[in-house]
């Protein structure tokens, strides 16, 4: 993963394009490959810090920071329409689109890379059925739970806007809840050799063998850069979408989920190719779970305190791709095995949604 770290010299790129008022898209494109290395010193800090705490302290730690950067970017987008509220629809379009291309870039991008290359290299790959099965169905819940605002949110709507409001702040706490539910039946399992101890000992392994010191210092000065380069890439946003283009939608779907974990997609694709296929699982469809029961939850209490309320009802395009993807992701870990034609199957249904969604109009 080092090599990504050549990157970084985009991030000096992006500052000076920004400062000297350079094309938008040179700001947006520099600011975004910037992003890719700092995330994955994000992510190797955080495996640093596991490493020190033990499986299941290591676990809670890696759930609260795994998805840090696209929380950090999703909320300088929320900021932006705070700042220049002709925007501030325009900014919460874009962080639903990303919440929803980040379960999507999850269980059809990665975890079809991940099958489909395993698949090549291994053969039929096998997997522990029963913790792929809970993790299927607390996906789908996930998604059921934004899809029932969605539905009876736009009926809401029409009588009573404040109402969908509460009803999307209802929603997340009890997403939040469940989350939490979800981290203690895990800790809870601590009784016998589980699922999460081999997990824990896998990325203990894989971990940079830093110091605690070491690790909080690279995770604090990754933060606040991915702070930085996020305030320059969400400024620049509308620009890229005049001059280019493509939505907000695009953006959301696509480029920014696949920006904020690429070195998270990297690493679930390599441990594949290791044939540890339930490690890969569990980071594709863990990140998933995150993003749709802490981080979009997290988000809608967020933007109320900042003053530009995000609510959780997606549009029927983002619901339908939802669906989809979480359907038939559910359906390729039903059997506890894969192969690279599934991985192909899920690679196919990413296409096809990124091609509806570049289509689109605005």
């Amino acid at each position: 993963m080092k090599y990504l770290n050549i990157l970084l010299a985009f991030g000096v790129l992006a500052i000076v394009a920004e400062l000297l008022g350079w094309s938008p898209v040179l700001v947006f494109a520099s600011s975004g490959m910037a992003m890719i290395p700092l995330a994955g010193l994000m992510g190797e800090a955080t495996e640093a810090l596991a490493a020190h705490t033990g499986p299941r302290l290591g676990g809670l730690l890696n759930a609260t920071l795994g998805n840090a950067a696209e929380l950090i970017i999703t909320i300088f987008a929320i900021r932006e329409g705070v700042v220049n509220p002709a925007v501030a629809e325009k900014m919460l379009e874009l962080v639903r689109a990303s919440l929803t291309g980040s379960v999507l870039g999850n269980v059809l991008l990665v975890l079809g890379f991940s099958i489909f290359l395993g698949g090549l290299r291994h053969g039929r790959q096998k997997f522990e059925q029963r913790h792929a099965g809970l993790n299927a169905t607390m996906l789908m819940l996930a998604v059921a739970a934004l899809v029932i605002p969605s539905i009876f949110g736009h009926s809401i709507e029409m009588v009573d806007h404040d109402a969908v409001e509460y009803l999307s702040l209802g929603v997340a706490g009890v997403m939040i809840v469940l989350y939490v539910l979800a981290l203690v039946f895990q800790l809870r399992n601590s009784a016998e050799h589980t699922y999460e101890d081999d997990h824990f000992e896998t990325a203990k392994q894989e971990a940079p063998h830093w110091s605690v010191r070491k690790a909080v210092i690279v995770l604090v000065l990754a933060t606040l850069a991915i702070a930085w380069m996020s305030e320059i890439l969400v400024g620049s946003v509308e620009h890229v979408v005049v001059q280019i283009g493509i939505t907000e939608f695009f953006l959301g779907i696509i480029i920014i989920p696949i920006i904020g974990n690429v070195a998270e997609h990297l690493v679930a694709v390599q441990v594949a190719l290791k044939n540890q296929m339930e490690l890969s699982l569990a980071i594709s469809v863990g990140s998933s779970l995150q993003i749709a029961l802490f981080v979009a939850p997290l988000l809608v209490f967020v933007s109320l305190l900042m003053g530009n309320p995000l609510t959780l009802v997606f549009n029927q395009f983002e619901l339908i791709a939802l669906m989809s993807a979480v359907l038939i992701a559910g359906l390729v870990s039903l059997d506890g095995e894969s192969n690279w034609l599934e991985g192909a199957m899920l690679l196919a249904i990413y296409v096809i949604i990124g091609l509806a969604f570049f289509w689109l109009p605005t």
